[in-house]
């Protein structure tokens, strides 16, 4: 098992060695979705991202626990806490029940993230199945004086909170700052403080989602159910939280403030936050007009694309940018993106087909055997560097190089020993199947037909009937397959 596992963007420190508090078992809790629209590229990045993470940390051995919440109450259409649960309110335009919206939408995200080769978390919970944990929490918050009750609803004091710890820890930000920038409150506003969040909203007559407690009828806070369910199932203190930067003010301050109120623990151990998508240099925004969702890109039914891309081209391309990096989409990017991800593709073709033969005549090359030694050890440091996918892949490429000689001849596998010739095949397919997660797309029995065509290509070559095999080069190029004469096969790749 590896120890050298770097990770940056910490809470208190820029870069320190990953040591999981229990090994082998790492904890990671990562903010879902909240289900009252269809999902939108940033969500993709995000889950992805931490899919990654999932998977690496598993291939390293490590037995992980990943629990993705689904948000479905208590987010208000404001951060101020002001304004329709965005569910509720989606419900009431459809005339239809909060949880058939829901289903819904759940069932859309799911969909979308079977699309896109992203595993399912260990466990997904609802912020609707945990009710009585939530109200357990706040009465532990009014109990130690860290919130009061107004009205029927619950606040967080978060000046009384700030006598002793320090709200803005992972952000950055001072409560002075925070002051400066908010209006000052009105003779409706209940509030003791105007940085304080909503732990309990009081429900109105005709809200239609809400439940008994203590202070009356009402509904958690957005912020609260994230706290509840982390602990519940991860402990006091885990290892990694995540989520979109969006989230990291005030959304996983407000967590940290709560968690450290009940258990004077600091929840996470880790914080990491992915970055926002631009598109042609621009933030992506439903009023400029750029902004796209997933089957938009899949179709190419979008103003500003100019061809459809598929699913695995998609992922390949926001594997090739830094999880907490700015990842720009473009035209030309996702062009590029298509022949990476057809390059790595064609590799796992060759690399299964692959044979070792001992009885080759070569003898051992030194030289070939540290490079693919360094290479895939490469691979590991690319990823224990904060989970660099982009350095990972540029190593992969390498090691594809290498793969590629040996099919083509240039290099003999017994030059680098069985050894060193099973490490190679494995770990690109290893890095590329498993931990990039990327797969093959093609229809159902798509081998097959292929060697049919390549049996009638083969005839009509052998037969110098040129006209035949001109046409069966051009039907499959058409397909985005080309074939290649070799020495002693005939052979096809995808076209780049």
């Amino acid at each position: 098992m590896r120890k050298d596992l770097k990770v940056f963007n910490t809470l208190t420190r820029q870069k320190e060695i990953f040591e999981p508090l229990s090994p082998p078992y790492v904890g990671m809790y990562v903010c879902g979705p909240t289900v009252y629209s269809d999902v939108h590229l940033g969500n993709v990045r995000t889950f992805l991202s931490f899919d990654i993470i999932y998977r690496y940390l598993s291939h390293l051995g490590y037995k992980v626990r990943y629990v993705r919440n689904i948000t479905d109450v208590g987010h208000l259409e404001s951060d101020a806490d002001e304004g329709e649960d965005k569910i509720e309110r989606k419900a009431k335009l459809e005339n239809l029940e909060p949880m058939e919206i829901v289903q819904r939408y759940t069932r859309g995200f799911h969909k979308v993230m079977d699309l896109f080769n992203i595993l399912p978390p260990n466990i997904e919970p609802t912020a609707t199945g945990h009710i009585q944990e939530q109200i357990e929490m706040i009465k532990r918050l009014v109990e130690k004086d860290l919130a009061y009750e107004v009205n029927g609803s619950v606040y967080f004091n978060v000046k009384k909170y700030n006598n002793t710890q320090h709200y803005g820890v992972l952000s950055g930000r001072k409560i002075d700052e925070l002051l400066a920038g908010q209006r000052d409150l009105d003779a409706q506003d209940e509030k003791f403080n105007k940085e304080d969040f909503a732990l309990w909203k009081k429900a109105s007559p005709e809200h239609l989602m809400k439940w008994n407690s203590p202070w009356g009828k009402g509904f958690p806070g957005w912020h609260l159910e994230c706290s509840v369910m982390s602990t519940k199932y991860l402990g006091k203190t885990f290892d990694i939280h995540g989520g979109g930067m969006d989230l990291k003010f005030p959304h996983h301050e407000c967590e940290i403030a709560q968690s450290m109120g009940v258990y004077d623990q600091e929840p996470a151990k880790y914080w990491l936050h992915t970055n926002m998508l631009t598109v042609n240099g621009q933030k992506m925004s439903k009023s400029l007009g750029n902004s796209f969702l997933p089957e938009e890109l899949i179709t190419g039914n979008h103003e500003l694309l100019e061809r459809s891309y598929s699913p695995m081209t998609v992922r390949f391309f926001m594997l090739q940018s830094h999880y907490s990096s700015t990842l720009d989409i473009s035209n030309e990017a996702l062009k590029a993106a298509m022949k990476g991800y057809i390059k790595l593709i064609n590799g796992i073709k060759i690399a299964k087909s692959l044979k070792y033969h001992q009885e080759d005549p070569a003898n051992l090359s030194e030289k070939q055997v540290q490079q693919i030694d360094e290479i895939c050890e490469q691979c590991y440091q690319a990823m224990n560097d904060d989970f660099n996918t982009a350095l990972t892949i540029s190593h992969l490429f390498n090691l594809l190089k290498k793969i590629n000689n040996i099919h083509n001849g240039n290099l003999i596998a017994a030059e680098i020993g069985e050894k060193t010739f099973f490490k190679l095949i494995d770990t690109f397919l290893i890095f590329v199947q498993d931990i990039l997660g990327l797969r093959e797309e093609n229809p159902e029995n798509h081998q097959q037909l292929l060697n049919i065509l390549l049996e009638f290509y083969g005839e009509a070559k052998s037969q110098k009937d040129y006209d035949k095999v001109d046409l069966i080069r051009a039907r499959l190029k058409e397909l985005g397959i080309v074939l290649k004469d070799m020495r002693n096969q005939i052979d096809w790749a995808y076209e780049e």
